[in-house]
């Protein structure tokens, strides 16, 4: 295992594995994600008390967890690239960088469409809403950060420290809901017993949960082949791949 992992980390072996990967990824994410939108948008009951406007948990929900699931791995993979130097880390920390704000900018918008109906507003300091908007200024500071550094190296090991001392707002935004007096409706599915949500919605949810991350892979593969490139430019095989696609 430690062999495929080293050879894994590899720049060339990466690209050329990843690149075979992508279709996969992308028809499955189609799948998912249709089975998950038709089953929650058109197969789910209307809740009795929300109406209809609770499908938007479908879409809400699922990039919630992505957007404190895509922090934790761009945090691990900058504290990788920190410690042992190794550079596909730094490309998967700063190619999720965006993949993340966009999940967590997904999650705000959708929380304030389905709160104006709730809660009679488009957006309250909750502490729920409150920590996942840090999270959002958390992502830009890494994107903003890494682009303002030329040099990629040095970039990467400082975006990782930003990354890492951020992640204390993820437990924040996970125990809100318990630790304060909240208006975000308490845990329905992570939590110890049967999940309080009626089974015909719940397998559109999770369809749509593995669908996001499927999406994630997808985009990551896409985006760090694309910065391994870029990074390796001048190397002998990013030369040969280039001469070899204008060949044909």
């Amino acid at each position: 295992m430690w062999k495929f992992l080293h050879k894994f980390s590899s720049p060339k072996y990466f690209y050329s594995f990843s690149g075979r990967l992508i279709p996969w990824f992308g028809w499955f994410c189609l799948a998912f994600m249709l089975a998950g939108l038709i089953g929650g948008l058109f197969l789910a009951p209307m809740d009795y008390q929300q109406k209809d406007s609770y499908r938007i948990i479908f879409i809400h929900v699922p990039a919630a967890w992505m957007s404190m699931m895509i922090y934790m791995i761009m945090a691990i993979a900058g504290g990788i690239g920190l410690v042992w130097r190794i550079k596909l880390a730094e490309v998967i920390a700063a190619s999720s960088a965006p993949i993340g704000a966009s999940f967590t900018f997904l999650a705000l918008v959708t929380g304030s469409l389905w709160g104006k109906p709730m809660w009679g507003a488009w957006w309250v300091w909750d502490a729920r809403l409150t920590s996942e908007l840090i999270l959002l200024f958390l992502y830009l500071g890494v994107i903003a950060l890494y682009s303002a550094i030329e040099d990629k190296r040095i970039a990467a090991r400082a975006t990782a420290v930003l990354a890492l001392v951020g992640v204390v707002n993820i437990p924040i935004i996970h125990y809100s809901v318990e630790w304060w007096n909240t208006l975000h409706q308490g845990q329905t599915i992570a939590k110890f017993g049967a999940p309080s949500i009626h089974i015909s919605m719940l397998i559109p949810l999770l369809l749509m949960a593995v669908a996001f991350k499927l999406y994630y892979a997808l985009t990551l593969l896409m985006r760090a082949r694309c910065e391994v490139l870029e990074r390796e430019r001048n190397s002998s095989w990013v030369q040969a791949l280039v001469n070899n696609n204008l060949k044909t």
